[in-house]
């Protein structure tokens, strides 16, 4: 094994509460960095200590504002004009990872923008979880990780202890998530078919599968504004369900999500720490992925697989 000397771990301003987890979980300081903005609203950031020769790990989620996602393309530039061996962008949530194909024309593919922005930046490698879309990952020339929060969840699923356990997909999309924990979990699994009359609004929402009876568990890669995954919810319940859970990896929990989440039949929305979650809601359990991190950071480093990781 490598000695850690050589390997630093930095934060963006936002991301800096994970970011300390991650270091701490991996045994080093995390690196010292400064940001400063002028007046018109400008930033520039720097590094306040060498790292010339070594392996940066720059962590920082990019959610909304876009300030997230340029602070990170001038750390890796800063650092490579700082003469860093390798620089690797720890993305636990990737921002504008929805925008990955044409689903009308005249659209920008803004996933595949954000992929070519981060290689332009000069990035070595990229660490990612639970992307929107797999196929991002050939978006990039170069390695990309593609963790996942199976290995998160499905643990605290098994402690629940649950009978008559279903999984969920909120949509068709999110079959092959739902699919996965289903078989590994030896449970059936229903489909939410829905339709939308612009973004962010459902229009239509059916369950195809039976409920009756049973523990539902709805699995996501991020809930937004918690429409569908609420409105699916009280659905199942109408319909006999026991009780309903929702599992997703990123709460972006924008707009009226808190509130919705709140009112709805939900028992519990179960979430890691790829983006803040503020504490007002009891109903929102936070777990965190900063020891998978440091584990696959600790891998990568060190030239091993990671594939032990997943939960397949």
């Amino acid at each position: 094994m490598r000695e850690k000397a050589n390997i630093k771990i930095f934060s963006g301003t936002n991301s800096r509460y994970i970011a300390e987890k991650i270091a701490k979980d991996y045994g080093i300081k995390l690196g010292k960095s400064s940001f400063q903005e002028f007046s018109d609203g400008e930033f520039t950031t720097y590094f306040d200590e060498t790292v010339r020769g070594a392996y940066v790990f720059i962590i920082q989620s990019t959610f909304p504002p876009a300030n997230n996602l340029m602070e990170l393309l001038m750390m890796i530039d800063a650092a490579k004009r700082a003469s860093a061996y390798k620089v690797i962008a720890v993305m636990p949530y990737f921002g504008f990872a929805r925008q990955d194909r044409k689903d009308k024309p005249r659209v920008s593919l803004g996933a595949k923008l954000v992929a070519n922005l981060l290689m332009a930046a000069g990035v070595d490698r990229v660490m990612t979880m639970d992307l929107h879309a797999d196929q991002i990952q050939g978006f990039f020339d170069i390695p990309v990780d593609h963790l996942y929060a199976s290995s998160i969840f499905v643990p605290y699923i098994k402690s629940l202890n649950l009978e008559n356990i279903v999984i969920a997909a909120p949509d068709m999309g999110g079959t092959k998530r739902a699919n996965a924990y289903s078989k590994f979990l030896h449970t059936p699994m229903v489909i939410c078919h829905k339709s939308r009359k612009k973004a962010n609004e459902v229009e239509k929402l059916t369950v195809i599968g039976e409920v009756e009876g049973k523990n539902v568990i709805i699995l996501d890669d991020m809930i937004d504004t918690a429409g569908t995954v609420t409105k699916a919810a009280d659905m199942m319940l109408e319909r006999g369900a026991l009780s309903v859970r929702a599992i997703a990896t990123h709460p972006v929990l924008s707009g009226p999500a808190y509130e919705r989440i709140n009112d709805s039949g939900i028992i519990e929305v179960v979430v890691t720490d790829s983006i803040p979650v503020k504490p007002i809601s009891e109903k929102i359990k936070v777990l965190s992925i900063s020891a998978l991190f440091a584990d696959v950071i600790n891998k990568v480093y060190n030239c091993e697989s990671i594939s032990s990781t997943f939960i397949e």
